[in-house]
């Protein structure tokens, strides 16, 4: 069990966790979560050891193995690959010793080990969670330092995930993922096989993927079971016990307060009076559950535009002289659509927004347009180059030059930035805070379209509520990219694939587009029994029946070879002296990476070999 004891956490002498506690038991798999600020990561750093706590004191399993992604991005020469590898220490630490040691004895144990730790598994197991992140095969063979630091902050996941720790932290895991990379991540978790703490704002993993939740609010922690819609019916429940035990509560103090006014000068009653006004000033207020006023998105209706609002006709689109990124582009927006943008990150999603925004011009075919069309293009970019030194309200002035300070500040009103709050310097905001500062820049001109690329990041839960409503009141049009499925099936109404150069409208729903990411339910083939055949394609029958034989013959031997081959790769690593000569020279990770091949290919050859077993039976039931 992970237990939290009466924490207090103080940054630059504030307490942002105070005398928190919270018992985690073992095999749990919990969503931390909490309106941004409140200091989730604050105590996922307690957690690992980042912070001392200044008060109480953290207990964990004997032993156990906590596993955390560090801050900075891996860089340099080595690749994804050999990255997720080594984050098997101890598969590496034995390999290592393979190679040297000279007592047989030991050498025995280290290979025993090996085994037991499936460690002839393990490129097969690395290269299936990068995959899952998105790298394709010549990818995972680059160095780290050709990517860029999304994609480096998906290598350190992939080595965490890798490394299976006893107790698995992740802090807002898919913010460097697309849609597709976050449905694998769900998908991974839910068969995490140990304990499991994740900071999500994701709606669908938390209800999806943990057991419990634990809110953090005010300083204080509060373990909900089940998954977020539980959590919210819960906390829904509590508001409304609160507001009835502090009503009563201010009732008892209006009486009291009456009592000790009326009978004070008395001195029959003075006694009594004393009593109750002890009794007053020992009264703890109950406090309602903290409300942000300032949460709030508000976009400002544009004025009337005909449809179409945008055609594409056979466009084309990419980077200076480098071939086109997006071909064949064939689409039609209107001026109340509601478009999601699917495809895997480096598909050409944010190169069709740019071309969409008029940040790029087509390269071939065309972009029609009415003149008067405004577009507000929303990145993480924006967020990120906002001037910390500035206010809200030194930013929006510049952006609205020549408008009235009244509407600079009716503006920044409509993102919650009010009085004071339009007066802190950018450095002061949370993530959260700039991202609504960021919206409402983009917003100043009240556009016909929005296009937001990837807008959830750093909102919390109850923010990405509050911005799904305002999209909904919004009159324009808008287009999304987004990895929140919950965002994308509240707010969009018709689906866009880029995928293989090009895009095209997707027929299904996003059930549907989840199953096709996860190789769920697709189509397989008619297995109706035939129709009857009339006698004289007998003859073809029997031939059909003699070919598909010959296969299984053939791939029968593949198997039996496959198989004697793992075997001899197998006493090369645990039995040496007995192993075939030719294979005793060869490095420990050499075998394990042949054995890994080997079993690969003898499970593509079994499939094909179940295949064959079954279109024989086929022909000769006919």
């Amino acid at each position: 069990m992970l237990t939290i004891d009466a924490i207090t956490v103080r940054l630059g002498g504030r307490p942002i966790i105070e005398g928190a506690s919270a018992s985690i038991p073992q095999g749990a798999r919990v969503g931390l979560i909490g309106r941004n600020g409140a200091g989730k990561s604050t105590l996922m750093k307690t957690l690992i050891g980042e912070l001392e706590p200044d008060e109480g004191e953290i207990s964990k399993p004997n032993r156990a193995r906590l596993g955390y992604i560090a801050q900075e991005a891996p860089a340099g020469q080595a690749t994804p690959e050999e990255v997720v590898l080594a984050a098997d220490t101890e598969r590496a630490a034995l390999l290592e010793e393979s190679e040297t040691c000279t007592d047989p004895n030991r050498l025995g144990d280290v290979h025993e080990r090996l085994l037991a730790i499936d460690a002839y598994s393990a490129p097969a197991r690395a290269a299936k969670i990068l995959s899952g992140l998105g790298f394709d095969e010549e990818m995972q063979k680059r160095p780290l330092d050709s990517f860029s630091g999304g994609w480096k902050m998906r290598v350190a996941l992939g080595a965490l995930l890798f490394s299976e720790p006893d107790v698995l932290l992740l802090d807002e895991p898919s913010n460097h993922l697309d849609l597709e990379a976050t449905l694998w991540l769900e998908n991974f978790l839910k068969s995490y096989p140990a304990t499991l703490l994740v900071i999500s704002h994701e709606r669908d993993l938390l209800n999806k993927v943990v057991d419990h939740i634990l809110h953090l609010q005010g300083g204080k922690l509060t373990l909900y079971s089940g998954g977020y819609d539980a959590f919210e019916k819960q906390r829904a429940e509590r508001a409304a016990q609160l507001e009835a035990a502090r009503a009563s509560q201010e009732a008892q103090r209006k009486k009291l307060q009456d009592y000790v006014a009326r009978n004070s000068a008395r001195a029959s009653t003075a006694k009594q009076a004393q009593s109750r006004a002890k009794m007053l000033a020992k009264m703890q207020p109950i406090a309602a559950l903290a409300d942000d006023p300032s949460l709030s998105f508000d976009f400002p209706s544009p004025g009337e535009l005909r449809s179409p609002m945008i055609n594409l006709d056979g466009a084309a689109v990419g980077y200076g002289d480098a071939p086109p990124v997006l071909k064949r582009l064939n689409l039609r927006i209107d001026a109340d659509d509601r478009i999601a943008l699917l495809g895997r990150n480096g598909n050409g999603k944010t190169t069709l927004a740019r071309l969409l925004a008029s940040q790029l011009a087509p390269a071939e075919g065309e972009i029609n347009a009415p003149g008067k069309m405004k577009a507000g293009y929303f990145t993480q970019y924006q967020v990120e180059e906002l001037a910390s030194d500035e206010t809200p309200l030194q930013l929006m002035t510049r952006a609205m030059e020549g408008k009235t300070p009244a509407a600079v500040r009716g503006q920044l009103g409509r993102f919650g930035f009010s009085g004071p709050r339009a007066e802190q310097k950018v450095e002061k905001l949370s993530g959260g805070e700039r991202a609504r500062l960021a919206l409402a820049i983009i917003t100043r001109d009240a556009p016909h379209l929005l296009i937001l690329d990837e807008p959830t990041n750093h909102l919390d839960v109850d923010a990405r509520e509050a911005l799904i409503q305002a999209l909904n009141d919004y009159s324009g049009a808008v287009i999304l990219i987004s990895h929140d499925r919950h965002m994308v099936e509240l707010t969009a109404d018709r689906l866009v694939l880029v995928d293989e150069g090009t895009a095209r409208e997707y027929a299904g729903s996003m059930d549907d587009y989840i199953d096709f990411v996860l190789g769920r339910n697709q189509p397989k083939a008619d297995k109706k029994a035939p129709a009857k055949k009339p006698a004289g394609n007998t003859a073809k029958s029997r031939a059909k029946a003699r070919f598909v034989k010959s296969e299984l013959s053939k791939v029968e031997k593949a198997m039996q070879k496959l198989q004697s081959e793992i075997k001899e790769l197998d006493r090369a690593m645990y039995e040496p002296a007995s192993a075939d000569p030719s294979l005793s020279g060869m490095k420990m990770s050499d075998l394990l990476s042949r054995r890994a091949q080997k079993a690969e290919k003898l499970e593509a050859v079994e499939i094909e070999w179940l295949g064959l077993g079954e279109e024989l039976e086929e022909i000769e039931g006919e």
